[in-house]
C-alpha cells in the first residue's frame, strides 16, 4: 500500500468523523512518530514491534498516559485499515499493550495559592480568561474561541457552543467571574470581530487570540 495515499485518506477520515483539527492534528504527528521508528511496511508491523515501541518510548522517559495516547493513535489506525479501507491486516496493539496507569486523588489548589496567581495577572483581559477557566471550568480552547454573542449578563451566564467532544453547554457565572468578566468588557477595544478575548499587543493586535 502507498503510505502517503494512505495517511492522507486517514486524515481526511478523522475529519469527516468531525474531530477537532487540534486533536487530528496530534493523532497524525503520533503515527508518523511510530511509522518513522518502525522502518518496515505497516503489514509488517507485529505485537513485538509495539512491545519495542513502548519501551524505546519509555527510554524517553514519557509518561505512562502519554505512550497509552501513542498506542490509542496506532491501535485506531490499524482499526482504520482493517475496517475502512479492507486490508488484510492485523491491529498489533492488544490490551496488555498498554501501561498500567495510576489514578491519584486530584489536588485541590488552595486559597494561598490562587492568591498568589492572580497576584501576577495584571490585565483585566487576563485575569477575566483565567477566572472563567477557574470558575466554570473552561479549557484554554474554550476560552480562546468565546464570542461576544455567547454572554448572557442577564443570567450571568454562558454558552459554550464547541466543548470538548464538540459538544454545546451553558455556564453560570461566579460573582467574582462575573465582577473580571464585566471589569475586561469595560476596558475591551471596540471591534468589529466577534471573538471575545483580542490580542493586545504587536501586528495582530484587536484580532481574536489563538490557543496558542
Amino acid at each position: 500500500m502507498e503510505l502517503t495515499d494512505v495517511l492522507i485518506s486517514y486524515r481526511r477520515y478523522l475529519k469527516r468523523r468531525n474531530y477537532s483539527a487540534h486533536t487530528i492534528k496530534n493523532y497524525m504527528n503520533r503515527l508518523k512518530h511510530f511509522i518513522v521508528w518502525a522502518a518496515v511496511p505497516l503489514e509488517q508491523v507485529d505485537y513485538n514491534t509495539v512491545l519495542s515501541y513502548v519501551e524505546w518510548l519509555m527510554d524517553k522517559r514519557l509518561a505512562a498516559t502519554t505512550i497509552n495516547a501513542h498506542l490509542f493513535c496506532i491501535s485506531g489506525f490499524y482499526q482504520y485499515l482493517t475496517y475502512e479501507k479492507r486490508c488484510k491486516v492485523t491491529n498489533p496493539v492488544k490490551k496488555r499493550s498498554t501501561l498500567r496507569v495510576p489514578k491519584p486523588l486530584p489536588r485541590c489548589v488552595q486559597d494561598e495559592e490562587l492568591n498568589l496567581f492572580f497576584k501576577t495577572v495584571t490585565t483585566c483581559r487576563d485575569r477575566a480568561m483565567f477566572m472563567l477557566m477557574l470558575r466554570c471550568g473552561l479549557r484554554v480552547e474554550e476560552v480562546a474561541y468565546l464570542r461576544l454573542s455567547a454572554i448572557n449578563l442577564k443570567r450571568r451566564s454562558l454558552m459554550i457552543m464547541e466543548g470538548k467532544g464538540r459538544k454545546g453547554r451553558v455556564v453560570y457565572l461566579s460573582a467574582d467571574a462575573y465582577d473580571a468578566l464585566v471589569a475586561y468588557l469595560k476596558v475591551r477595544k471596540h471591534s468589529r470581530t466577534p471573538g471575545l478575548f483580542l490580542v493586545d499587543k504587536g501586528s495582530c493586535k484587536g484580532q481574536p487570540i489563538s490557543v496558542r
